[in-house]
């Protein structure tokens, strides 16, 4: 006991006491966070009821994730509790947010069979900052964009407005769409060709021509072919030749098969898929009607 006639606990009551190790123990009081009470005449520490306390208000910290140095300055009241676990919610966050990228990486390699050359781009290209991601995208809009002034401002503007905006928590699903849409937006094929199809839309536009007449075609054609479809009219077959009259009058079906395919394909159909599951945003909607077209004028193709 004590002067006042406490009890006084040796190291190993008080582990067995409180279900800690005595090396625990030993370290901790060795680190300045558990002062003994008391020495006992051969140099042994000696512990009392407040020490018990103290070592579970220890132990709860570091299962909180708390350094020492953290706990000391808690124990020395230099901190409040209330503070340290307010950082340390900003930092579990942030390794929270690592975690579950690292997950979605882990889970979308697997997915992809990727060999070690493949997941080091898929993990490289998952933690780009959200500035790189859209500086990536930026780079590809003004390949696109360049010197074709006479875009429709309403499309220029769409295309100007295009953003990736991939969730801090990532799905395996979303990373793996980005991955395809980074390799997408840096393949000078794709490029090449969505450059096209701006290239088309400036020629057919008069300087200073009114915008809108894009959207104007694009509802046009959801307008004739929705019903079609619905129909079960087959885009190879002569049920189709009255849609595509209706579309196009009498204008070189060659010249429009190429237009369309550079800006209604089977790959610019994936690009705004895969943007819509990065940016978790709903499927862009009419994408089968732009396709009924466009297998409609490939299936005349040469007749």
């Amino acid at each position: 006991m004590n002067d006042d006639g406490a009890r006084l606990f040796t190291i190993g009551e008080l582990a067995r006491a409180t279900g800690m190790s005595v090396r625990t123990i030993r370290y901790w009081s060795d680190e300045g966070v558990l002062t003994p009470a008391a020495r006992s005449s051969g140099g042994y520490r000696l512990y009392d009821a407040g020490s018990a306390a103290r070592l579970e208000l220890v132990r709860t910290l570091r299962e909180l994730g708390l350094g020492l140095d953290e706990v000391r300055t808690v124990l020395a009241g230099e901190r409040t509790v209330a503070e340290v676990a307010a950082t340390h919610v900003v930092a579990l966050d942030a390794r929270i947010r690592s975690l579950k990228v690292t997950r979605a990486v882990l889970s979308a390699v697997a997915r992809r069979g990727s060999e070690a050359e493949e997941m080091t781009l898929v993990n490289r290209l998952a933690r780009l900052s959200a500035a790189e991601r859209q500086r990536i995208m930026e780079e590809f809009v003004a390949e696109t964009l360049h010197g074709l002034d006479t875009v429709d401002p309403d499309i220029r503007e769409r295309i100007r407005r295009t953003a990736v905006d991939l969730a801090e928590d990532p799905t395996p699903e979303e990373v793996d769409a980005w991955v395809e849409l980074a390799e997408m937006l840096q393949d000078p094929e794709f490029r090449a060709q969505m450059r096209r199809a701006v290239e088309f839309n400036a020629a057919d536009r008069r300087p200073g021509e009114p915008g809108g007449r894009s959207l104007w075609f694009a509802k046009r054609l959801v307008e004739l072919v929705g019903p079609a479809r619905e129909r079960g009219v087959d885009p190879a077959g002569p049920g189709a030749e009255e849609v595509l009259d209706d579309l196009f009058g009498d204008a070189d079906r060659a010249e429009v098969l190429e237009r369309m395919t550079a800006g209604f394909d089977e790959r610019v159909a994936r690009y705004r898929h895969l943007l819509a599951v990065v940016n978790r945003r709903p499927a862009p909607p009419h994408t089968e009607d732009f396709a009924w077209v466009v297998d409609a004028l490939r299936a005349r193709a040469g007749r």
